[in-house]
């Protein structure tokens, strides 16, 4: 919500009401001359002045991945980023899980009770989106299901209505898209929900609603309400399909899309009558749809005429006897006749004449650290009584800085403090914001907003180092176990007992009458059979290398040697140890003070959420450096857990505590990432970063 109050001032404006009145007497309104920063911007305001729920069409989905980062500050409840398949729908493969449950989403938040337009939605998705590509509502409606406590169901009823939903019966709910049982306890992973759901049941009644830890098993907060969706289009679309396709098709059912429905379905038909829809650059959203379109139409063509001729070789789901596939792809063109039921807005960055109206947006002529520079511009548009906002990740550094140059800007701590906001804009005082996001901004002038935005780019030259792409991460951990049933024939294991040996097969053997499975396990000398209840007894073998392990044998002592070797040299490693920290412990260190008002600015000015690890390494670390004692750290993470981080605050508070600091890192490349980062993160402090490798000396 950090530009909430940027969207209210522009709320305000005598031109926004305009737009308005000539977008909904129009129903079509076409703006040129808007970069991507302030297109979110007016497109937020015009749709919140009247309550319109948002739609916005982009050409890839990487600029949709642009727009949903930026609409999550500017006021809106809630903002989906719609999924879409670049491939074509005729080709013999299902899209990935991942994406139909992205979909499946936006779907379940659009077809709930409570009205959109009174949650303030937001959707972004490329012009794919407004493809045929879904079931009509009519037909999806019924496979939503909405479970509340106190409801009452049959056991049977629900058990059936969850099958014919998609979801998979398990013994243990772990991931999207199962479901279990146990007595009175039911639990469903939701796929369209971050976390698994159990449900308590007395007799055919709901009594609790509970999210539960999927690695754990462990119940967490009560919910109200579970709103659940098929875990897949499947069973919508072969309910109308003829059993004998059925039969011959086992993925890819959504190339019959056409055949189970006459009229398939676009994500218009499931948006709410108010939206409006805005079209980002629809010159390339054409241009990429067309030729989309001729791919697909090509495959199509093709498909269709092997299907009609006879001696054709065809796919497993086809026979010759096959009606051909309707047509479920269509121009941009038709797409937007579609939409044509909707308002839209069309925005475009460059200025056309004749074509719309131009609301010449341009950027800030200024360059990264010429703050005198930059307070002389904003003191010129002050003048012209111009509403200045500053959006930084150090709001008060940025601030003090103007202000050193005769400009006197002040910071704003809560951007919803809107009596204060309007009290700067009397004064003509710029006004500071946070914003440590992930979104790309660039600051701009507006003469027809009467509005100055200057961001973090136009003062210190930082960037975004993030690439903007869909991804919805789900992790699981592995059991570190063996499992006998994964293990491969030639698999190397490692007995507790007996050493290195190599996994030969999984037996049945029966002894004293009692029948028993066993794992045989191949030495240099023999072979050991170990029972299946036994396997703790048993690890997988990690090979450091290419180079293939000597087995051991069962009647020499070597792997026993090898286990008194490895103690022996575990103490002396202890005992040397015990000695360096007796020493350590006798000697003093340089005490670093504590944090600075610099140092949380920068901590703040972290794009991401903290991890608690990362919070607990950061707040241990300073202790060690705070202490009068040398430090002697050592952090562990898996890539992309967070570790840099840490080591960027670490630098910082030495830094500013007057010492030098070296980064060493293992690679070339990886010496280049660290100094674009460091560069980016210290860029609006009085840091000198330097690069030091093979190709730099």
């Amino acid at each position: 919500m950090a530009f909430s109050s940027i969207i209210r001032t522009i709320s305000r404006s005598q031109l926004a009401s305009e737009l308005l009145s000539k977008l909904q007497r129009q129903r079509l309104l076409c703006l040129n001359g808007i970069p991507r920063f302030p297109k979110g911007l007016v497109a937020s305001a015009l749709a919140q002045m009247e309550q319109h729920p948002l739609f916005v069409v982009t050409a890839t989905t990487e600029e949709a991945s642009r727009w949903a980062v930026q609409l999550e500050t500017m006021g809106w409840q809630t903002v989906h980023f719609y999924p879409t398949s670049e491939a074509s729908p005729y080709d013999p493969f299902d899209p990935e899980a991942e994406m139909i449950w992205g979909q499946l989403q936006v779907l379940a938040d659009l077809v709930r009770g409570e009205a959109p337009e009174q949650r303030q939605i937001a959707i972004v998705a490329t012009e794919r989106s407004l493809q045929p590509h879904l079931p009509p509502v009519e037909a999806f409606k019924p496979y939503c299901m909405t479970l509340e406590r106190g409801m009452t169901w049959e056991e049977k009823t629900i058990d059936r209505q969850l099958a014919q939903m998609g979801y998979e019966r398990v013994p243990l709910v772990e991931t999207e898209g199962q479901w279990s049982r146990r007595g009175d306890l039911i639990d469903i992973f939701p796929v369209t929900s971050e976390l698994p759901v159990r449900l308590e049941w007395f007799g055919d009644e709901l009594e609790q609603l509970r999210e539960f830890d999927p690695a754990t098993q462990r119940s967490l907060d009560k919910i109200n309400q579970l709103i659940l969706t098929p875990a897949d289009f499947k069973p919508i679309i072969a309910e109308k399909l003829d059993r004998a396709i059925l039969e011959r098709t086992s993925v890819g059912i959504r190339r019959f899309l056409g055949l189970a429905f006459t009229q398939p379905s676009s994500l218009l038909d499931y948006l709410p009558e108010t939206t409006l829809i805005v079209i980002d650059e629809p010159t390339q959203c054409t241009a990429h749809s067309h030729n989309w379109f001729e791919h697909t139409r090509e495959q199509w063509e093709q498909l269709n005429q092997e299907i009609s001729n006879p001696t054709a070789t065809l796919e497993p789901e086809f026979t010759n006897n096959n009606p051909p596939l309707p047509k479920i792809h269509c121009h941009f063109e038709e797409s937007l006749t579609a939409a044509s039921a909707f308002l839209q807005l069309h925005l475009s960055e460059l200025a056309v004449e004749n074509s719309g109206l131009n609301l010449a947006t341009r950027r800030l002529a200024v360059l990264p650290h010429q703050f005198a520079k930059l307070a002389e511009t904003l003191r010129q548009e002050d003048l012209r009584k111009f509403s200045t906002f500053i959006i930084s990740a150090q709001p008060s550094r940025s601030a003090s800085l103007l202000q050193e140059h005769d400009c006197p800007a002040q910071y704003v701590v809560n951007p919803r403090d809107y009596p204060a906001i309007d009290k700067l804009q009397i004064q003509q005082t710029p006004i500071a914001l946070k914003y440590s996001g992930l979104a790309e901004l660039e600051g701009f002038i507006s003469p027809t907003f009467r509005l100055v935005i200057v961001t973090d780019s136009d003062f210190y030259g930082q960037h975004s180092l993030t690439t903007p792409s869909y991804v919805r991460k789900r992790r699981r951990a592995a059991s570190k176990q063996v499992d006998p049933n994964k293990l491969e024939p030639g698999d190397y294991v490692v007995h507790r007992n007996h050493g290195i040996g190599k996994f030969v097969q999984l037996e049945r053997m029966t002894i004293n009458n009692i029948t028993r499975e066993y794992l045989v396990v191949q030495y240099a000398d023999g072979v050991l059979r170990v029972a299946a209840d036994q396997l703790d007894s048993i690890s997988r073998f990690r090979m450091a290398g290419e180079q293939r392990p000597t087995l051991h044998k069962l009647t020499s002592k070597t792997w026993e040697k090898t286990k008194n070797k490895v103690r022996n040299s575990i103490k002396k490693l202890a005992v040397d140890l015990l000695k360096l920290y007796a020493k350590r412990s006798q000697l003093s260190g340089f005490t670093y003070p504590e944090d600075s008002p610099w140092q949380m600015e920068l901590e703040e000015s972290f794009p991401y959420e903290p991890t608690p690890d990362q919070l607990k390494a950061t707040q241990d670390l300073k202790r060690d450096m705070e202490s009068p004692r040398p430090m002697d750290r050592l952090i562990c993470g898996d890539v992309g857990f967070g570790k840099t981080e840490v080591a960027i605050r670490a630098i910082f508070k030495a830094v500013t505590a007057g010492k030098q600091v070296a980064l060493l890192a293992p690679t070339t490349i990886l010496t280049q990432q660290h100094y674009h980062t460091l560069k980016e993160r210290f860029a609006p402090y009085p840091i000198e970063v330097g690069l030091l490798n093979r190709f730099r000396t």
